[in-house]
């Protein structure tokens, strides 16, 4: 009877601590709201240099090695733009989405914002990103010159 009881208990404590890790705030794939945002990435708190902000729910944000990644808020933030600072806040020290919220401090109050989506860019990426909306102009690419294609003759019917 007894050794029934202790591997009943076992069991239930497998099962919990296996439940539990299977829903931690690390896994942002698991915890992301959006249909959108399948593929996430998470940046290190501490390693977060620069930040440019697109529009009031989406920002730029330098980390190490200048590696950028575009980060969306799951509400928009009036004032964003023209706030004089900003921050980020993460239980784990990771900021990821769903479990980390940005800061915005206009110098009357402070809101916090929740992490929607991260997601590392290259610098092609990222130049898209910033004419997407605005904050660069488009590279204009040289035209050729149109040139004789050989074999291309119009040839006439009677």
């Amino acid at each position: 009877m007894k050794k029934s009881i202790v591997n009943q208990l076992i069991i239930l404590i497998t099962s919990s601590v296996l439940s539990a890790c299977a829903a931690t705030p690390g896994d942002s794939r698991s915890l992301a709201a959006p249909a959108a945002s399948r593929h996430s990435d998470c940046i290190s708190q501490m390693s977060i240099r620069d930040y440019n902000v697109l529009d009031e729910a989406n920002l730029i944000v330098t980390g190490p090695r200048k590696r950028s990644y575009h980060v969306v808020l799951g509400r928009r933030a009036f004032g964003l733009r023209s706030t004089w600072q900003i921050g980020f806040r993460s239980p784990t020290g990771m900021i990821c989405p769903g479990s980390s919220e940005l800061i915005v401090d206009d110098g009357l109050s402070v809101e916090t914002y929740r992490v929607r989506s991260i997601r590392s860019m290259t610098p092609d990426d990222r130049d898209d990103l910033l004419v997407r909306f605005g904050k660069k102009e488009p590279d204009m690419e040289q035209t050729t010159e149109p040139h004789d294609v050989e074999g291309a003759e119009v040839e006439e019917l009677d």
